[in-house]
């Protein structure tokens, strides 16, 4: 029995053999991974790399889909059933959602990986038209009557909420307090025509349907839009800006329903190596490994820059003042 047994093994590795696959062939994987607006061009690129380090450490063949859209738009697909293995979200806050809703993901998430789960940052810049023809310098420009501002709604998109608190700690630095800051906030959104869901449909109605004086940017969608747009668009660092954080994490209950937990994983710890740091600052996110920030300071430069939790508590704290239902957002946006 045992020398038949034998037979039909050697038989199987002869025709696995003859046909081209190794008796260890794996199949591929696939994960797929929910960002936000702004990352498309930024994960295509990663991606490959990844797929390269993944083959050559494992042998095995990994596809990897992408979506994108509005930054709490897409923590929502999650939370309704969606099924992605990461979550590369605009803000803590967002992914924090998919505990608290559900509890996709463990409350301690942002401990797994360095720099609290952040492998990259950037920040929010002032794009305007080409020559700023409404000498637009500041923060302070934007409330002026002749100036219209093209920025997402905060209630969908993770770049929105990034504007929304650096407006209104502009303000409150400049101008004295909270209620100072909520109104001057009030007039930066009375000067908004539309606001879509996410930053890239942003980035559109400014740069292709031509709507707006001043677009409230991310700065590696600044630099995108400079080089596709060059001739039609600048772009202006205020005084002060916000340290923008976008976090990262595995979907637990997905990738352990799915078995590609080990794969997910290795994906979010390949963000931290040179090489996708490399790729990062490439794309005009601010890299966190000393190596890229060097190779790109020039692009990238050091600016004023303060943090969610220093100004506003952290996340949780924010969202509960401006943007949950009745918050701040809501006070002014419905006034309008």
């Amino acid at each position: 029995m045992q020398a038949r047994r034998d037979f039909i093994n050697l038989l199987l590795a002869s025709s696995l053999a003859g046909s081209g696959l190794s008796a260890w062939a794996q199949p591929p994987l696939t994960l797929l991974n929910v960002s936000y607006d702004p990352t498309r061009e930024l994960y295509v690129e990663y991606n490959r790399a990844f797929i390269r380090h993944w083959k050559a450490k494992t042998g095995q063949d990994v596809v990897i889909k992408q979506s994108h859209g509005g930054s709490g738009k897409q923590a929502r697909s999650i939370i309704d059933g969606l099924d992605a293995d990461l979550a590369t979200l605009a803000l803590a806050g967002d992914t924090d959602a998919l505990h608290t809703n559900g509890g996709w993901i463990p409350k301690d998430w942002q401990k797994r990986l360095p720099l609290g789960s952040s492998p990259y940052t950037s920040t929010i810049v002032l794009v305007v038209r080409a020559g700023n023809p409404k000498n637009i310098k500041d923060w302070d420009d934007l409330v002026r009557p002749d100036v219209k501002v093209i920025t997402p709604n905060p209630k969908t998109s993770g770049g929105a909420r990034w504007n929304y608190l650096a407006a209104w700690e502009f303000a409150r630095r400049k101008y004295g307090g909270d209620a100072q800051a909520q109104a001057f906030v009030a007039k930066l959104y009375a000067n908004v025509p539309v606001l879509d869901t996410g930053a890239r449909g942003s980035s559109v109605t400014f740069a292709q349907r031509n709507q707006g004086d001043v677009f409230l940017s991310w700065e590696n969608e600044a630099y995108l839009l400079e080089k596709e747009f060059g001739n039609k668009v600048d772009f202006v660092y205020p005084s002060l800006s916000i340290l923008a954080e976008p976090a990262v994490t595995v979907v637990d209950k997905n990738v352990d329903k799915k078995g590609t937990r080990a794969v997910a994983e290795e994906y979010l710890k390949f963000l931290y190596s040179e090489t996708a740091q490399d790729i990062i600052g490439k794309h005009f996110y601010r890299p966190t490994s000393a190596k890229a920030q060097a190779k790109y300071a020039q692009q990238l430069p050091k600016l004023n820059l303060f943090k969610v939790e220093d100004a506003f508590g952290g996340w949780e704290q924010a969202a509960k003042v401006h943007f949950v239902d009745g918050g701040s957002f809501d006070q002014i946006y419905t006034r309008n």
